[in-house]
C-alpha cells in the first residue's frame, strides 16, 4: 500500500482509505432516506481486517452515518480485531445530523456532537474532523471559531471541509482554515479534481489534499446493475428513487463499460482498479474512500491499490465515459 501527505497536516494515509457510510444501514435524517442496506458487523470485521493487513490505516466516518451506529460499529470492530484505534487515521463529520438543533452548525451543537462522536468511537480525540458541507447559514464565523477551539483543547487534532460546490469551498477555506478537502469525485464525475479545474487552483493556493468520496460512483463503475432486472432498494436507503439507479442508467452506461472490460479486464477487480487509480491520477488527491460491506468488496478496493494506469490509460477512461 502506498501512502500520501494529508496537506499540512503530517499525517500519511494510504491512498486506498475506506469510507464507513455502509456501516449506518437504513437511515432517515428529518424524514429523508440518507442510509444504505443495513450491514451484518462480522462480514464488517473480515472486511476491516482485509483492509488493516493491506495497509489501510485510515477510515472516514460521520455522526450522520446511521445516526451514530456506523461510529460506533468501527469501534467495535476495530476492538474485536485488538487495533488500537489510535494507531490509525480516524476522520468523522458534523452537519448532516442536527438533532434538536435549528441548525447543525450551531456551536453548541458542534460541541455535543463532537463529544458524542468521541464516545462512539472510543477515542480521546479526533483526527480529522469534517465539516460535513458548506452550508453555514450565518453559522460560517462561529462555526469555524468552535472547531479551532475543540483543536486548541486537543479534542480535534486537524479541521476537514467537505463540501459540494465551488462557491461552497471558497467562502469556506479562507474561515475554516482546512487541511484536507472532501467531496466526490469519480470518472463520472471529475469536476473537482481535474487539472485547471478552479478547485485545483483553490488546492495548490492553500497547499491541500483532497479525499475523494464514491471514487467507484457508489458501484456504477463496477457494471454491476442489470437494466433487465434492477436493484429493489429498501425505505431509508437513498439510493431508492434516484435516477442514477435506475435501469435507464445502467442501460446507458453498459457500452460504456464495455469499452473498458475490453482496454483493462474485465472482472469487477479490474474495474474497481481502473475507477479507483482514474482518481488517484489526479494532483493534489491524497486517497479515495470508497465503500465496503463485507469481504470481496474489501478486496477489490485494496488491490484496486496494485494497478497502475498510464497517463494514456486515464485519458482513454475520461474519454470513454465523459
Amino acid at each position: 500500500m502506498k501512502y500520501r501527505p494529508l496537506g499540512k497536516s503530517g499525517l500519511e494515509v494510504s491512498e486506498i482509505s475506506f469510507g464507513c457510510w455502509t456501516m449506518g444501514g437504513l437511515n432517515w435524517v428529518n424524514g429523508t432516506p440518507n442510509g444504505w442496506a443495513n450491514v451484518d458487523e462480522d462480514e464488517v470485521t473480515r472486511a476491516v481486517k482485509i483492509a488493516l493487513d493491506a495497509g489501510v490505516n485510515h477510515f472516514d466516518n460521520a455522526d450522520v452515518y446511521g445516526n451514530g451506529r456506523a461510529e460506533q460499529m468501527l469501534r467495535r470492530v476495530l476492538d474485536r480485531l485488538g487495533v488500537r484505534s489510535t494507531d490509525l487515521v480516524i476522520a468523522t463529520k458534523i452537519g448532516h445530523f442536527p438533532g434538536t438543533a435549528a441548525h447543525a452548525y450551531e456551536p453548541a451543537h458542534i460541541r455535543h456532537q463532537c463529544e458524542q462522536s468521541l464516545i462512539n468511537l472510543g477515542r480521546e480525540h479526533i483526527d480529522l474532523y469534517y465539516f460535513h458541507h458548506g452550508s453555514f447559514g450565518d453559522h460560517l464565523e462561529e462555526a469555524a471559531a468552535t472547531m479551532l477551539d475543540l483543536v486548541a483543547e486537543g479534542k480535534v487534532r486537524f479541521i476537514g471541509q467537505s463540501a459540494y460546490s465551488v462557491e461552497d469551498f471558497a467562502r469556506a477555506i479562507p474561515v475554516v482554515k482546512p487541511v484536507v478537502l472532501q467531496s466526490r469525485a469519480h470518472a463520472l464525475a471529475d469536476d473537482f479534481i481535474k487539472v485547471g479545474s478552479p478547485l485545483q487552483a483553490l488546492m495548490d493556493e492553500h497547499e491541500l489534499s483532497f479525499v475523494a468520496f464514491s471514487p467507484l460512483a457508489q458501484g456504477l463503475l463496477l457494471d454491476k446493475f442489470d437494466p433487465k432486472n434492477p436493484p429493489a432498494f429498501e425505505e431509508g436507503d437513498y439510493r431508492k428513487g434516484r435516477a442514477d439507479f435506475e435501469p435507464a442508467n445502467f442501460e446507458r452506461l453498459k457500452p460504456k463499460l464495455a469499452k473498458l472490460k475490453e482496454r483493462f479486464g474485465d472482472t469487477v477487480e479490474d474495474l474497481a482498479a481502473v475507477a479507483l487509480q482514474y482518481v488517484l491520477a489526479h494532483p493534489n488527491v491524497c486517497c479515495a474512500i470508497p465503500g465496503f460491506r463485507n469481504e470481496r468488496q474489501a478486496a477489490c478496493n485494496v488491490a484496486g491499490g496494485n494497478r497502475v494506469l498510464s497517463k494514456e490509460d486515464v485519458e482513454f477512461v475520461r474519454a470513454t465515459l465523459s
